[in-house]
């Protein structure tokens, strides 16, 4: 057995594989991975993503286009504005102007009631005097209805008479000595007064109790020229 037989091995086969390994390793240089398709994929697409951003910001970047539109919005604003502000005039000076109308409404059935009392008055005369007590019945109504009217609207009387004198309230024209009072309590009442609502529209005109001793003498005299 010679010596190529003894290693076993045949002295061409080495070159063979290594003409076999040749060509593969050679391949796999030349052909892309995996990883460097992804990563030019990856660029790729960010290019054209930046590139649609490009578009779209020169599209919105008209100065022209975008001075149009809040033009636009400027004018459309201002003249809402001017109309709400003529519709605000307008309405103030209805307010003013016709604040007053159903007041007066109610103020036009007192004085339809007026007319009827003085018209129930007989030209002839009223020899049993009938007449009379119904123009007085007639007259005590329509200030009931009148009162009414006024409450109606806010408008309440003053009850003063008894009460203690309040000068926001009352305006007190003569003082009356009495032993029967406390100094300032209401005894007379002059003139009727009104408030609407919670404000004074009208004080009342009164007379105030001036306290005194119950052994004052018959001389004194009421004093009116307070």
């Amino acid at each position: 057995m010679n010596e190529q037989d003894k290693d076993g091995e045949t002295p061409k086969a080495a070159p063979e594989a290594a003409n076999d390994a040749g060509p593969g390793t050679d391949q796999e240089a030349e052909d892309p991975t995996a990883e460097d398709m992804a990563i030019e994929e990856a660029v790729a697409a960010a290019e054209l993503e930046e590139a649609d951003d490009e578009d779209a910001a020169a599209a919105e970047a008209d100065p022209a286009a975008e001075i149009a539109d809040l033009k636009d919005k400027l004018l459309r604003t201002l003249a809402d504005m001017e109309n709400l502000r003529r519709r605000a005039q307008k309405d103030r000076e209805d307010a003013l102007k016709y604040s007053a109308a159903n007041f007066a409404r109610d103020m036009l059935s007192v004085g339809d009631n007026l007319r009827r009392a003085i018209e129930s008055i007989p030209e002839e005369g009223d020899p049993d005097g009938a007449a009379l007590v119904a123009f007085i019945e007639g007259v005590a109504l329509t200030e009931k209805d009148l009162l009414s009217a006024l409450e109606r609207h806010g408008i309440k009387k003053i009850e003063p008479m008894g009460e203690k004198f309040d000068p926001q309230f009352h305006e007190a024209m003569f003082e009356i000595p009495t032993p029967d009072a406390d100094n300032g309590t209401v005894m007379q009442v002059i003139e009727t007064g009104y408030v609407i609502h919670d404000r004074l529209l009208r004080p009342a005109k009164v007379g105030i109790a001036k306290a005194v001793p119950r052994d004052t003498g018959p001389g004194d005299q009421v004093d009116t020229t307070a």
